[in-house]
């Protein structure tokens, strides 16, 4: 199965509802819902638990695969209906770990296909899913406008997209940090780790996102994005943000770094976040540049930062 779809959050949802029925959406109802996610999946994993006041919903076990961008995305999955979610959750966790749980208040609306979300997630606040549904001939071209009309028409502002799953932005917002899935990382999963990240970057004046993962002493992964603010100097950056969830967890060490930026194939960190690095960080301590799956480059913290500032320098 397949559909295309767009998130963003809602500064404003009864004014989202108010438009969508304007429109001619036709009211589902409210729904409750437990997602939990879990590790080891090629794609992701997720055991929906759900009900409703109105009539039964099947629990159901979702596989799904998508990119983690802001633009109306193709997402394809899999739907199995679950008869007794407690022990499948309990043998999926013995199994393969759950990493997030995704508690939400899901108000649905359907308008010509579309799946139209009104979603208050615990802990994160309020947002607006759009999933058009495509039949499996479809060029999802059809699906591709009817999303964009309704983007338009509910009056999503570009600076409230959002390309993280629900997951990811829970388990940013519960610490910081997203947990490694092997004894090791290897660079490609410092750089997805920190691709994720950029889609929670508040750039709303550069339009610049950048995410930062770093790799503690710990052997966890730290991520951080770039954070602005109307006052120019008191942004910043994304390494400094990882830096933080870093330190906040009681690490002091950085052993592998990865820095992505949505608009640059290569985005070295700034002299500032060099010295930053230098504080935590060995000489010799890598630092990958580049994106996921795509061209990157590896450099160490020594060589872009030669001469560190030390209040002791050597000899």
């Amino acid at each position: 199965m397949r559909n295309v779809e767009l998130k963003a959050r809602d500064p404003d949802p009864a004014r989202t509802l108010e438009r969508a029925l304007a429109l001619g959406a036709e009211d589902i109802g409210v729904i409750r819902q437990r997602d939990t996610y879990f590790a080891g999946a090629r794609g992701r994993l997720k055991l929906r638990e759900q009900e409703t006041d109105g009539p039964p919903l099947f629990d159901e076990l979702i596989e799904y695969s998508r990119a983690d961008t802001t633009d109306a995305r193709t997402s394809t999955y899999r739907r199995v209906p679950v008869a007794d979610a407690a022990p499948l959750r309990e043998a999926l966790d013995a199994a393969y770990g759950a990493v997030a749980t995704v508690t939400k208040r899901r108000r649905l609306l359907l308008w010509e296909g579309v799946r139209i979300h009104l979603d208050d997630v615990e802990g994160l606040g309020t947002f607006l899913e759009l999933e058009a549904l495509a039949d499996r001939g479809s060029d999802l071209g059809a699906e591709h406008e009817k999303v964009e009309r309704l983007r338009a028409e509910l009056g999503v502002e570009d600076e409230n997209l959002v390309g993280a799953s629900y997951e990811n932005l829970v388990r940013t917002a519960a610490g910081g940090r997203i947990e490694p899935e092997g004894d090791s990382a290897s660079a490609e999963e410092l750089l997805t780790a920190a691709e994720r990240v950029t889609h929670t970057a508040h750039a709303p004046y550069s339009h610049f996102p950048v995410g930062a993962a770093l790799r503690g002493g710990d052997g966890q992964v730290y991520v951080g994005s770039n954070v602005e603010n109307a006052s120019y100097p008191q942004g910043q950056c994304a390494e400094t943000s990882a830096i933080g969830a870093l330190i906040a967890a009681g690490q002091t060490e950085i052993t592998e770094v990865a820095v992505v930026a949505e608009r640059m194939d290569f985005c070295p960190p700034c002299g500032g976040c060099r010295q930053r690095l230098a504080e935590f960080a060995r000489p010799d301590t890598p630092i990958h540049l580049g994106r996921p799956g795509g061209p990157r480059m590896t450099t160490t913290v020594g060589e872009l930062l030669p001469l560190a500032f030390e209040l002791e320098p050597p000899g």
